[in-house]
C-alpha cells in the first residue's frame, strides 16, 4: 500500500519523552476521509498507553484520540464528506461491521476486535495505528464524525473521547427529568458529566475529596456538591439517588456509593483503577441494586453527542498548549494539575 511520510510526535519507549518523529499514513483509499489535524485533546490514557501501564503498548507510539481537524481529500466513493468539512475522529476507527455488536451500533464491543485510532493492529495498511499527535489523520468515512461549528472549537475535540464516554451511560440509564443522578470525582470526565446530566435535566450531586473542588462544581452546573469523606454530609443522601455515574481511576470504596442508591439504582465505573474494586454482597442485595460499566460508545451514538453538547453549547474547561509543552502537560495529568482537559493546537506542529 502506497504511503506518505507525515510529521508527527510520539515515543519509542516508555522511558522516554515524546518527541518529533516522522510516521507512515496510508493514502487515500476508496472510502477514507484525510484531514488536516486542528486540536487534539490529551487523555489520561494516553498516559498510560505511553509509559506502557497496561503492558501493551505497540512502540513507537504516537498517542491521542481526541481528534478534530478539517477534511483535506477524499476517496472516490466518499459520499458524506466533502473537502473543507469540520470533523473528528474519536477513539474507533475501524471494526468488523457484521457482528452483532457492530450492526446494533455499538462497535465499542465488536466481537472480532475494535481498531482503536492509535495503538492498534492496522488491519489496513498493517502495521499499528498513530493517533492524533500529528499533522495528519486518513479514517473510513464510517468512522468520521461531523463537527459541528462550536464557538470554542479547541475545546470541543476532548468531547470525542471524554464526552461519549460519560453521555453513553447518561443515556443509558436514562438521565434526565425527575432523576437524581451523582458525580463522583470531577476531572476531565466528571466535569463534563456535569454539564451533559444537567443539560439533560437531571438533578445532579457531585461527591469529591477535595474541598476546594466544591465550589467549581456549583460553577460547572451541579445542584449539589459533598466532601465524600464528610460522614455526616454524605448520611444525607442515603437512598437518595437514582444513578451515580463513577469516574474515579484509583482505588476507593464503590460500597460507600452503593448505599447512597435507591431501589433499582445503579453505579456505573467510567473510570480505570488499576486495583480491582470489592463489592459488598449486602449493598447489591438490599435493594436490587447494581455496579455496572461502560466504555465509550458507539459512532451514531457519539454523533448523537456532539449534536447534542452543540445544541447545548456544551465544550471541556480546557487549557491551550503547544505540542512542544506536551511532556509537562503529561507530567501535569498525572499530578492531577490541570482543569480539565489539555488540547494542543496542532498548527504548533507545523513549527
Amino acid at each position: 500500500m502506497e504511503t506518505i511520510k507525515v510529521k508527527a510526535f510520539g515515543t519509542n519507549s516508555s522511558n522516554d519523552e515524546l518527541a518529533e518523529m516522522v510516521i507512515n499514513r496510508r493514502k487515500v483509499q476508496a472510502h477514507d476521509v484525510e484531514m488536516e489535524i486542528l486540536y487534539c485533546g490529551i487523555c489520561h490514557s494516553d498516559l498510560h498507553q505511553i509509559k506502557n501501564d497496561f503492558g501493551a503498548t505497540l512502540f513507537p507510539i504516537v498517542p491521542g484520540h481526541e481528534i478534530l481537524g478539517r477534511v483535506t481529500a477524499i476517496g472516490e466513493h466518499v459520499s458524506k464528506f466533502s473537502i473543507g468539512d469540520l470533523v473528528g475522529v474519536g477513539c474507533i476507527v475501524d471494526s468488523c461491521r457484521h457482528c452483532e455488536s457492530c450492526e446494533e451500533g455499538v462497535e465499542q464491543f465488536c466481537e472480532e476486535g475494535v481498531t482503536f485510532s492509535f495503538n492498534s493492529v492496522d488491519k489496513v495498511s498493517g502495521g499499528h495505528t498513530f493517533g492524533g499527535f500529528s499533522n495528519t489523520y486518513v479514517c473510513d468515512e464510517k468512522y468520521v464524525l461531523r463537527m459541528p461549528g462550536f464557538d470554542n472549537l479547541a475545546s470541543a475535540a476532548p468531547l470525542l473521547c471524554a464526552g461519549i464516554t460519560v453521555y453513553s451511560p447518561l443515556m443509558h440509564w436514562q438521565a434526565g427529568p425527575g432523576k437524581k443522578v451523582g458525580v463522583l470525582g470531577i476531572g476531565g470526565l466528571g466535569h463534563l458529566a456535569i454539564k451533559i446530566a444537567k443539560a439533560m435535566g437531571a438533578e445532579v450531586t457531585v461527591f469529591t475529596t477535595s474541598p476546594s473542588k466544591i465550589e467549581d462544581a456549583i460553577r460547572l452546573g451541579a445542584d449539589h456538591a459533598v466532601l465524600s469523606n464528610d460522614n455526616e454530609a454524605m448520611s444525607n443522601y442515603t437512598r437518595q439517588l437514582h444513578f451515580i455515574i463513577d469516574t474515579v481511576s484509583a482505588k476507593h470504596d464503590v460500597n460507600t456509593y452503593l448505599n447512597l442508591l435507591r431501589h433499582d439504582g445503579t453505579v456505573v465505573l467510567v473510570g480505570l483503577p488499576p486495583e480491582a474494586l470489592e463489592i459488598g454482597a449486602f449493598n447489591v442485595v438490599s435493594g436490587r441494586k447494581s455496579f455496572a460499566g461502560s466504555n465509550i460508545g458507539g459512532i451514531k451514538e457519539t454523533q448523537d453527542m456532539l449534536d447534542f453538547c452543540y445544541k447545548h453549547n456544551i465544550v471541556a474547561d480546557s487549557e491551550i498548549i503547544n505540542i512542544q509543552d506536551v511532556n509537562t502537560a503529561f507530567e501535569r495529568l498525572e499530578k492531577g494539575d490541570v482543569k480539565y482537559r489539555f488540547v494542543i493546537d496542532m498548527a504548533s506542529l507545523k513549527n
